[in-house]
């Protein structure tokens, strides 16, 4: 076991040491920094009440840091192992006593490390808006740990289409694509869907009908429509397997007074939770009440708090995250599969031991 760590360790620190040696790694780092300053800054700004800044601020620099982690990594990950094929550096490793679990591990490992000094790089932010805002503690440990696997998530699927594709353009390209697979197009399939799948409602209502000063209310006769409604809350299933919703749906939820969600985290879990709910396809709608004095104008639904949907709705986090892991763990294990030595079939002017 201390052999196979050993291994393992020199596999990573390869890795690590070729990325931090370049200048442009350390320049996208302190552009990223840069950025997280006018984000932070523009948050600051436009927050309403100094008592939800800092949740509003610290999710907003979380989102933030995941959507350039995940802009980022596919560059840093998706060419790790048919790079070093192309550039000759594999075929040297690969006769050593490294097996090629510890050169497929060790690649996602160095990739993983590398998309978390982006957060890192943010952590400076993240105090400012934590102290600002005395966040809770439980938000600020659940973002960040969920922050840190959809991280590693990235990589994983980076290292594993790098070492299945030959290409190293291509396998960044399919990266990224399967990036904005789970980032938008969940998104662009939960819309599609919704309005595709529909459903007739038949409302049925009534109303006051005022008359001559001084006489009684009337209400006036049950009246009938028919129209169509979406039905999000059949393919709300897509917005489980989004990133930012994964993110925003695991992190505990903190309200003000009215029961509404104080930063991004909630208002994102609370749309999500929302399109859940089955629309009601017969609504009464009684805009009138009989008393013994007559028919008085009622007063009208009650809504839910936001507090009340999210009690009432189930989390989906735990499907949607295990669902990346389980794809990161497939690419992770046919990137093994597809390097492995000695090596049967190959694609034409591939390098191996």
């Amino acid at each position: 076991m201390n052999t196979y760590l050993t291994g393992l360790g020199t596999i990573v620190a390869l890795e690590l040491r070729q990325r931090v040696r370049s200048v442009a790694w350390y320049v996208l780092l302190g552009v990223f920094a840069l950025l997280l300053l006018i984000v932070t800054v523009l948050a600051f700004l436009v927050s309403g009440t100094w008592e939800a800044v800092g949740g509003f601020v610290y999710s907003i620099v979380i989102f933030f840091v995941l959507l350039l982690a995940t802009l980022v990594s596919p560059a840093l990950s998706g060419n790790a192992i048919n790079g070093d094929r192309d550039a000759a550096t594999l075929a040297p490793v690969q006769v050593t006593l490294a097996t090629t679990g510890q050169i497929v591990l060790g690649k996602f490992l160095a990739a993983w490390v590398t998309g978390l000094a982006f957060l890192a790089a943010a952590v400076p932010f993240i105090l400012i808006a934590t102290v600002a805002g005395n966040s809770d503690p439980g938000v600020v440990a659940v973002s960040l740990l969920v922050l840190m696997a959809e991280v590693g998530v990235v990589a994983a699927i980076g290292v594993g289409l790098s070492g299945v594709l030959a290409r190293p353009l291509f396998s960044v390209a399919v990266t990224y694509l399967t990036v904005a697979a789970l980032s938008i197009g969940t998104l662009i399939a939960f819309g599609l869907g919704g309005a595709a799948v529909r459903s007739e409602v038949v409302s049925t209502s009534r109303y006051i009908e005022y008359g001559v000063a001084g006489q009684e209310y009337e209400c006036s006769e049950w009246q009938t429509y028919t129209y169509e409604t979406p039905r999000f809350d059949l393919v709300w299933g897509f917005l489980a397997a989004n990133p930012y919703v994964i993110l925003a749906d695991a992190t505990p939820t903190t309200f003000d007074r009215h029961g509404n969600p104080v930063d991004l985290f909630g208002q994102i879990k609370l749309g999500a939770r929302h399109a859940q709910r089955t629309p009601d396809l017969n609504p009464v709608d009684d805009g009138c009440v009989p008393t013994p004095q007559g028919f008085v104008p009622s007063s009208g639904p009650s809504w839910a708090t936001g507090e009340e949907v999210i009690a009432s709705t189930t989390p989906s986090w735990f499907v949607g995250l295990g669902s990346h892991v389980l794809l990161a763990a497939g690419a992770l294990a046919w990137a093994w599969s597809r390097n492995r030595t000695p090596a049967g079939r190959l694609p034409q002017g591939t390098r191996v031991a």
